[in-house]
């Protein structure tokens, strides 16, 4: 007899359960199944303990400094293991900002003048409720300087402040000029080489809190400005210890790396259209001096950077500012305890271009170097929502330089 619809739709059923029986029996009941799953598991598993969880490569010529880190910062020695499903240096710095929590934190904003007539916004976690620092006076207090577009509200940030709540320390973050909302009373934003805004909030903040030890931590071009800074300074400097982690240390090699195709299209042209963004509200106050319409069209790093920053600071050439900006250049001058952290598969700092010699030779600083981590990620845990390797590094370094620091800082 002809075949009805219904008795279509009753074939296809039971062809598709018999099918869906056959191939668990077929697979997993006879145990192929089983096997390959267990096989590629025990396989992959031998690859990530023997090619990706290591430890990392602690540099320093001072071995008082390294011992000092053994002890009161052992996690730089510990073997880091990367999540197991998402170890890979693009992967981490793509999924980290969408993946970390967010603690709550709430600031107390104020408003700085600058020399200039401009403004900087800082945003102050005073911690009033600290239980081992009562005497704000005396509280310790932790600058941190954000990335490239980065405020206070990045996700990075905020697990900085958390770690320094659990600790009792009291937080301050520096926003760079125009980036928090706060208006442009002066044509004039930021750049990794001038470091005239950072002394006046590292003036301010000290004058505010003479007593009170006081700690820096940068994070990507915040890093960068920071290394810049204290290869300007020297020992002549409030601070009496820094945290870098992610710098870029050779611009060149750092726009380079950002411009191969995958590159460019994964983070270049998104990093472009942010710093596009961040000035595209002071467009009225930067037409004084720029071609903002030029400046709107570029669609890399590099080109926002000769037609807009390099201009902006009197720079020549934009050689002559990439030069200026890179760290690796003050890196001899440096004269306090500095503990940086990066990964050698970081697209925005690629690892032939950090300077291992160069760390060699200032028994100041110390380089943590990661095989895994990409740019600002260090993700771990089989779901990585908190704490992140650098978040633990962090943690560790400031409360050993706030508790130990007596140890090393006469060195």
């Amino acid at each position: 007899r002809p075949v009805c619809a219904m008795d279509w739709q009753v074939l296809t059923r039971e062809l598709s359960l018999y099918l869906e029986s056959q191939v668990r029996v077929g697979l997993f009941g006879s145990g192929v199944g089983l096997s390959l799953v267990l096989g590629f598991g025990v396989a992959y598993a031998c690859y990530y303990l023997s090619s990706i969880a290591k430890k990392p490569q602690l540099v320093a010529s001072n071995d008082r400094f390294c011992r000092f880190l053994e002890e009161y910062c052992p996690v730089v020695t510990e073997t880091y293991y990367p999540t197991i499903w998402c170890w890979e240096g693009r992967v981490q710095t793509l999924l980290r900002p969408f993946i970390t929590s967010r603690p709550q934190v709430h600031y107390r904003n104020e408003l700085i003048k600058t020399a200039d007539g401009g403004q900087i916004s800082l945003d102050w976690f005073d911690n009033n409720d600290s239980l081992y620092y009562p005497d704000a006076s005396t509280r310790p207090t932790v600058l941190l300087l954000p990335g490239l577009t980065g405020t206070s509200k990045e996700s990075y940030i905020l697990h900085m402040i958390h770690q320094s709540e659990t600790l009792g320390y009291r937080c301050v973050v520096f926003n760079n000029r125009g980036i928090a909302g706060e208006d442009l009373l002066t044509p004039r934003t930021y750049c990794a080489a001038n470091t005239e805004d950072l002394e006046a909030v590292i003036h301010h903040v000290h004058s505010l809190h003479p007593s009170a030890p006081f700690m820096a931590a940068g994070v990507s071009m915040g890093g960068m400005l920071l290394l810049n800074y204290l290869g300007k300074t020297g020992r002549d400097t409030p601070l009496m210890a820094a945290a870098i982690f992610s710098a870029g240390w050779n611009v060149f090699e750092s726009v380079e790396s950002l411009e191969k195709p995958l590159n460019w299209l994964l983070f270049n042209y998104y990093l472009t259209t942010c710093l596009q963004s961040s000035i595209s509200r002071h467009r009225q106050m930067l037409e004084k001096l720029f071609d903002m319409d030029l400046v709107m069209k570029a669609r890399t790093v590099r080109e926002f950077d000769k037609q807009f920053t390099s201009v902006m600071f009197g720079y020549r050439t934009i050689d002559d500012y990439y030069e200026d900006a890179s760290p690796c250049r003050k890196l001899k001058s440096v004269g306090i305890p500095v503990l940086c952290l990066n990964s050698v598969d970081d697209v925005f700092s690629p690892g032939h271009a950090i300077p291992v010699e160069t760390v060699k030779q200032n028994a100041n600083v110390a380089l943590v170097l990661t095989s895994c981590g990409g740019h600002i990620g260090f993700l771990e845990g089989i779901w990585p929502r908190k704490c992140t390797y650098m978040d633990r590094v962090f943690k560790q370094f400031v409360q050993a330089m706030f508790e130990h620091g007596n140890k090393i800082l006469s060195m």
